[in-house]
């Protein structure tokens, strides 16, 4: 059984926040692969299912991201669950938009619902970063992933949100190259194209054949050279 948490902030205010992406992700996998509907509990709404083979519980905690880690140490305990049991979904300012990192374990970097689980269940943990981009000052950090999204982030928001879920569960499962690959044909799709190489000998202008000097009779020279 594994515990899949989305980091965001509660109500319908923040719902369009870039702070918010883990909740949206967890939106999606819930009505893409069946899941139950949202229920009320470890101070948030948790959501039941199965991804490939894997039990799995979501989670959105119900208290602000900086306390993220409540809801989450009393999931955990209930369902007797190890940090290494968990993936949690989350926004990233360091990474572009649209671009996903896995992350096993390490530091928090100063984001403040991953600072809040550290200090409840440590960071033996997986994590799924999810660029959102930079403001390009700190000072600008807060009213930047407080805000709701560019309808320009749609291009490349609902494509990311479809490979995520598509991929859940091989992530699931552990296997997180797989889960990168179906990302990357949604957000990166390989290039096709119809154009038929033509070969460089092809491509070269036709030239007259000239018929060496040495190959013209001699007598023909000579006839040439005195009329």
């Amino acid at each position: 059984m594994r515990l899949v948490a989305g980091l965001g902030n509660p109500g319908a205010g923040y719902a369009g926040h870039r702070h918010n992406i883990g909740f949206m992700v967890l939106d999606r996998i819930a009505a893409d692969h069946g899941f139950t509907p949202w229920r009320r509990a470890f101070r948030g709404e948790v959501a039941e299912g199965r991804l490939g083979a894997e039990k799995v519980v979501l989670l959105k905690p119900g208290t602000f991201m900086n306390l993220s880690g409540e809801a989450v140490g009393e999931a955990l305990r209930f369902w007797k669950l190890t940090p290494a049991d968990l993936t949690v979904f989350h926004d990233e300012l360091d990474l572009a938009p649209g671009k996903v990192r896995l992350k096993d374990g390490g530091g928090h970097a100063g984001h403040n619902g991953l600072r809040s689980i550290h200090a409840h269940i440590g960071d033996a943990y997986a994590r799924v970063r999810i660029g959102i981009g930079h403001p390009g000052h700190k000072d600008a950090v807060a009213g930047y992933v407080l805000h709701d999204f560019a309808k320009a982030d749609a291009d490349w928001l609902e494509p990311l949100l479809q490979g995520v879920s598509e991929g859940a569960a091989f992530l699931a499962e552990g296997d997180g190259a797989r889960f990168m690959n179906a990302v990357a044909l949604r957000t990166a799709p390989p290039r096709s194209s119809t154009t038929v190489a033509v070969p460089e000998a092809a491509r070269k202008t036709p030239q007259t054949p000239q018929t060496p000097e040495a190959e013209v009779p001699l007598l023909q020279r000579l006839i040439d050279r005195f009329r």
